[in-house]
């Protein structure tokens, strides 16, 4: 089972505006060291961006997948010791990530949850992970319910109930 990311309206305005202003300040400071800075800036931004901006989830026979533009992140299956439908709150916290430049990902903490990893477009289509070492991942996806089942399914088949 596979499902998409889609983005909030919010990040994908925050993300339209962050590059409409280093284009603009490129352009007040054509072929400067300001420009050429900003246009450098622009570039690792958006390079660590695609490293972990979400496009997918993807449940595989063992694993579960977060799959992004230059990389893809692997949860073994067997290492998972629950998942829920869980939405994160206003009063979530970034740690460090973004908080809607190319949806949201990175370390987040709250008060209820924790700390947690995020790999999501949109609040509402959120589900949180947590491995049994600790860890903890909040998810999204276009069906976060479907997926949810899916993958509660695939525990119970791996864990033999």
């Amino acid at each position: 089972m596979k499902s998409r990311v889609y983005m909030s309206g919010y990040s994908i305005a925050v993300t339209l505006i962050c590059y409409a202003l280093f284009a603009a300040a490129y352009f007040v400071w054509p072929g400067s060291e300001r420009g050429l800075t900003l246009c450098v800036l622009a570039a690792l931004v958006s390079i660590i961006a695609l490293f972990y901006s979400p496009m997918s989830v993807e449940l595989k026979a063992d694993r579960l997948i977060v799959n992004r533009p230059l990389w893809f992140k692997q949860l073994r299956l067997a290492d998972i010791e629950s998942v829920r439908l869980c939405q994160p709150t206003m009063g979530a916290q970034r740690v460090c990530g973004s908080g809607g430049f190319l949806g949201y990902w990175g370390w987040f903490k709250e008060n209820d949850i924790g700390k947690y990893f995020a790999y999501y477009g949109k609040a509402s289509d959120c589900f949180l992970v947590t491995m049994r070492n600790g860890r903890v991942y909040m998810l999204g996806c276009k069906d976060p319910g479907q997926m949810v089942e899916a993958i509660n399914s695939a525990l119970k088949n791996i864990r033999g109930l």
